[in-house]
């Protein structure tokens, strides 16, 4: 859904782009069976950025609690680090 938005040269995944093609990094999981536990979630937050400043993402992770009796929520953050000096 999101592919055209990717394909077109606009906008870049910057959370794929430092993970690379791997599953997930999910953030977000069904409250049901395991899981969080298991990692088997979905990506539903995204950071979408320029490609201007997407070249500037020194870091991205997914804020995911430590362990399931950890989690407030079946969402977790996802955090993107940008230097922005150097723009």
């Amino acid at each position: 859904m999101l592919d055209g938005w990717f394909s077109g040269g606009g906008w870049v995944d910057v959370q794929r782009r430092h993970a690379g093609e791997v599953p997930g990094p999910y953030s977000w999981w069904s409250w049901r069976g395991r899981a969080f536990d298991d990692d088997a979630g979905w990506r539903m937050g995204y950071q979408l950025a320029t490609r201007r400043h997407a070249a500037t993402v020194t870091d991205t992770f997914v804020g995911r609690a430590p362990t399931y009796a950890e989690r407030w929520s079946d969402h977790a953050p996802v955090v993107v680090d940008y230097a922005l000096e150097e723009l």
